[in-house]
């Protein structure tokens, strides 16, 4: 459930600054017709820089450009870096909503916490995003499929080659119209088990959201579509047994009787898409079990008909439904099935809701523009 926050006064003041040369209305709306993911961004961004002694200071918006970096910028040699991803909808009226905005606040706080920067507070993170959509809101597509991607992330830039943590620390917040994040729309989706490459180890940054975690994944992902697949598999460190998550993505499976079940460990990322999926399903009456899976209890369920249905699960994504687990010397399932009943289900479901075609009884949707 949503942990609704009080909303403390932002005593923050941003300063406007306008971009003089904004993309013209006709090429940003060929652009919303067919975006691209993650690769066209909208004319503005939000800039707030934190110090040791001054705290959080100097909130702006700005024009959307390359930002001056230090060559000794401790990013650069020690990766002390985190992120967050979350979308922008155009609701049938118009209106712009987000998406359990304050669990991404929430998120990147304990990634923060994880990678020894300062935390940026919850009312801070999500008035940088309605600072944002007052000046970009237009480039936040009309059609249903299609979404303003925001990218909040916070890096060090203090000039500094020693190890430890920087004493300079830089908030920004960028964003990307989007469409489908894969352009075969909701279909099954062929996924590649990496049995070399592990994501996260314990007592790692597994369940921060670093961009590390992400550079260490890129070799499995290659891998992976050198053999046809769309995404990764990776397994625990320890064992190598027991399933953990995608290069970007959870993954839940459903059994025969209902039941959902998603890997849980130390490791993986807390995914928001993930839970509120699980909240929908549970209210619905299906029981969910949030423990570690083994990939021998997939193999068994699939071949003795027990597991039903796979689906992976993000915020680029929505919701995926996996067809098929190819490994070295084996599969799982066929790439050739159709997605699962209740797969389909619950991603409509969702999609209403951050769409604005159902009602929201859970108070999940924040809106922007207001």
């Amino acid at each position: 459930m949503t942990i609704h926050l009080p909303m403390a006064p932002v005593d923050l003041e941003f300063q406007v600054t306008r971009n003089d040369s904004p993309m013209p209305d006709a090429e940003r709306e060929a652009i919303l017709a067919d975006p691209p993911f993650g690769s066209v961004f909208t004319d503005h961004m939000v800039d707030i820089c934190w110090s040791e002694k001054g705290g959080w200071h100097r909130p702006r918006v700005q024009p959307y450009g390359p930002i001056p970096m230090d060559p000794a910028a401790a990013v650069l040699h020690y990766g002390q870096e985190i992120f967050e991803g979350l979308k922008a909808y155009r609701h049938p009226d118009g209106s712009i909503w987000s998406f359990r905005p304050d669990q991404n606040a929430l998120r990147l706080q304990r990634s923060a916490k994880r990678m020894a920067l300062p935390e940026l507070p919850v009312d801070y993170f999500l008035q940088s995003l309605k600072e944002l959509i007052a000046v970009d809101g237009a480039w936040v597509p009309s059609d249903p499929e299609m979404s303003l991607y925001l990218r909040p992330y916070m890096y060090a830039k203090e000039a500094f080659l020693g190890v430890r943590a920087a004493k300079k620390v830089a908030y920004y917040l960028i964003a990307a119209p989007a469409g489908p994040y894969f352009s075969r729309g909701v279909k099954p989706v062929s996924i590649w088990l990496s049995t070399d490459y592990s994501r996260a180890g314990k007592g790692g940054t597994g369940k921060a959201k670093t961009g590390g975690n992400y550079a260490a994944s890129l070799v499995a992902q290659q891998e992976a579509a050198e053999h046809g697949c769309a995404q990764v598999l990776f397994l625990d460190s320890v064992e190598g047994k027991y399933i953990e998550e995608l290069g970007g993505m959870n993954i839940v499976f459903v059994h025969k009787d209902g039941t959902l079940v998603t890997p849980a460990s130390d490791t993986i990322l807390e995914g928001i898409t993930r839970d509120s999926i699980l909240q929908l399903a549970e209210d619905d009456g299906h029981k969910v079990e949030r423990r570690a899976v083994t990939l021998q209890e997939w193999r068994d369920g699939v071949e003795s008909g027990d597991i039903v249905e796979a689906f992976a699960c993000g915020t680029a994504a929505v919701v995926t439904p996996i067809g098929q687990l190819k490994a070295k010397d084996f599969t799982i399932g066929s790439e050739d099935q159709p997605p699962g009943e209740l797969t389909v289900s619950l991603r409509q479901r969702l999609t209403d809701i951050q769409q604005g075609r159902a009602d929201d009884p859970y108070g999940w949707m924040m809106r922007l523009d207001a």
